[in-house]
């Protein structure tokens, strides 16, 4: 008997959905698709966010995702185990939300982000293209992916 309720419990984990992302509301979707930049704040050792710090952005199936270099602050936060964020939309005081980040390895996103990058910014795009392109490539530049928090 119990091995039947252990087996029905694995068979229950494995087939529950896993967590969606938090769902924002209309509002601050429709500023995700519609603005320029994001202003991040990491999380800091002693619990603090950091200075908001503006940056390109895709807004792409409910997450945001962001290139950098593998020195910023963001992802030197990420790995010390500290992926929380707030991000704020079109201005550091703009309407924000809670997010996870995480490091992302995904050739599909990075040429989505070039794609998205050279219609979204293009008095800008031209002088950056070629250090986004290259630095996905040789590691000099890698890709956050930041999820709003349930």
């Amino acid at each position: 008997m119990r091995s039947r309720l252990l087996a029905f419990a694995i068979v229950a984990l494995l087939c529950a959905p896993l967590a969606a992302p938090a769902e924002l509301s209309k509002d601050l979707q429709h500023g995700l698709a519609t603005a320029k930049y994001v202003y991040i704040s990491s999380t800091r050792k002693d619990g603090t966010l950091g200075a908001a710090a503006e940056i390109w952005f895709l807004w792409h199936d409910g997450a945001v995702y962001v290139g950098t270099r593998p020195g910023s602050w963001r992802v030197k936060r990420i790995k010390a185990g500290r992926p929380e964020a707030k991000i704020a939309v079109g201005s550091a005081d703009g309407p924000s939300f809670a997010a996870t980040g995480s490091l992302v390895q995904d050739p599909k996103i990075q040429a989505l982000i070039l794609e998205t990058f050279a219609t979204k910014y293009p008095d800008r795009w031209p002088t950056h293209a070629a250090g986004f392109r290259d630095g996905f490539k040789d590691g000099s530049r890698v890709v956050v992916k930041y999820v709003p928090k349930t």
